[in-house]
């Protein structure tokens, strides 16, 4: 699974006072189409994934979400798919056929881009060397493959189904299928793990040549198994060692660090995720997919879909579970949680023209945190300094009222 940013209710003070204007334009538009089910559900995950049955419901599950997808239609405004990415869940669990289906189904409704980036998590445990061949003749043409750790205990503490052999295989796989972009999402962190062990994984995944890795510490998340029953992660010091030494491996050997925790080569940063980093627009189906939609109005609105795959199955209940037009207090919020979190930040501009805020309503606390050394003196943009990187929350708290 990659970890993607979440919206917040927190508000920034003085903004609600600044004048909104509507959207001079419309930022690009990408689409998540979330696939709920997993072969098992690992104990750290508090993503909104399920264990499959035998048989998964494939035929009622695409017709569903084209069926989800049209409803939000009415906010496209005539814009073409830059990115879509599907996420779990497992998706590699649905067959070619069905992802098929649902590609074509997407395109009669909303065009591609013609460079679109189409990207299908997997975990190694799923990989058949037949199904990926015929999901790269789909258009699929990224992957993002669950590896999480190449060392057996590590697997086995973190319920995962798959070896280290099996993921080293994987990555050939994906490329023998035709895949010259994919990801590796590693984990750091994990229990009893020392600094040797973190970078051995990071050396076997660096081996391996992805295009990109995600190398994210792990938390321990409220409504988990972890949560409850938690194991012994290493201490503090430890966990600052492997972050230091694995930034540095990663930078020898051509990784650049675009955000908290994705490393590309060059030319490869995930443009699905630059997207919701940027504050573009998302379409989100499938059960308990988020999205966020601006309106030429000016009026932003980020919206949830029914979670439980029942219930989103079921024709008597609603696919959107809810929605929120963001105010004026809270659009500085939204943005600069994902704005900053990009090791180069973004653009000054496209601060007012992606929320409709005048740049003006920022000044005192942009001062502020440009005087404490945490955001960079750079008027044309809006990006954290490497303090500012490693204390983010204290960078965010200085934009609260």
């Amino acid at each position: 699974m990659t970890r993607d940013s979440s919206a917040s209710s927190l508000i920034i003070g003085g903004a609600a006072s600044s004048p909104r204007a509507p959207l001079p334009t419309l930022p690009p538009l990408s689409l998540y189409i979330h696939i709920p089910w997993c072969v098992r559900k690992c104990p750290y995950c508090d993503f909104n994934s399920h264990t499959a049955s035998p048989v998964l419901p494939e035929q009622e599950y695409v017709d569903a979400l084209l069926a989800d997808l049209d409803q939000d239609l009415h906010a496209v405004y005539g814009r073409e798919l830059t990115s879509i990415f599907f996420g779990g869940g497992t998706p590699s669990l649905f067959s070619a056929e069905a992802l098929g289906r649902l590609l074509e189904g997407v395109e009669q409704r909303i065009p591609f881009a013609d460079d679109i980036e189409i990207t299908l998590e997997a975990n190694p445990g799923t990989f058949e060397q037949e199904k990926f061949v015929a999901y790269r003749k789909l258009g699929i043409n990224r992957l993002s493959i669950g590896i999480q750790s190449f060392q057996q205990e590590k697997l086995k503490a973190l319920g995962r189904i798959h070896n280290g052999d099996e993921a080293v295989r994987a990555a050939g796989m994906a490329r023998q299928a035709g895949f010259d972009n994919f990801n590796l999402d590693l984990m750091h962190g994990l229990p009893d793990q020392s600094l040797d062990d973190a970078l051995s994984d990071l050396r076997q995944a660096i081996e391996l040549n992805p295009t990109h890795i995600s190398w994210y510490q792990l938390t321990l998340e409220p409504n988990t198994v972890f949560w409850n029953q938690p194991p012994v992660l290493p201490e503090d010091d430890t966990l600052w060692d492997i972050q230091e030494a694995g930034q540095a491996l990663l930078a020898e050997h051509g990784y650049a660090q675009y955000e908290v925790s994705a490393y590309a080569q060059a030319g490869r940063p995930a443009r699905h995720n630059l997207n919701y980093w940027s504050f573009g627009d998302f379409i989100g189906i499938g059960a308990g997919a988020h999205g966020k939609l601006s309106h030429p109005d000016g009026r932003i609105v980020r919206t949830w879909k029914t979670r439980l795959p029942k219930d989103y199955l079921n024709p008597a209940k609603n696919f959107q579970a809810g929605e929120k037009s963001l105010s004026n207090d809270e659009l500085p919020f939204d943005f600069l949680m994902n704005a900053l979190r990009l090791t180069d930040g973004v653009e000054s501009r496209l601060y007012p023209e992606r929320t409709g805020l005048s740049l003006d309503s920022l000044a005192e606390a942009r001062a502020d945190a440009e005087q404490s050394g945490l955001l960079q003196v750079e008027p044309s943009r809006l990006a954290a300094t490497e303090r500012g990187q490693l204390f983010l929350n204290d960078l965010l708290q200085k934009f609260l009222s």
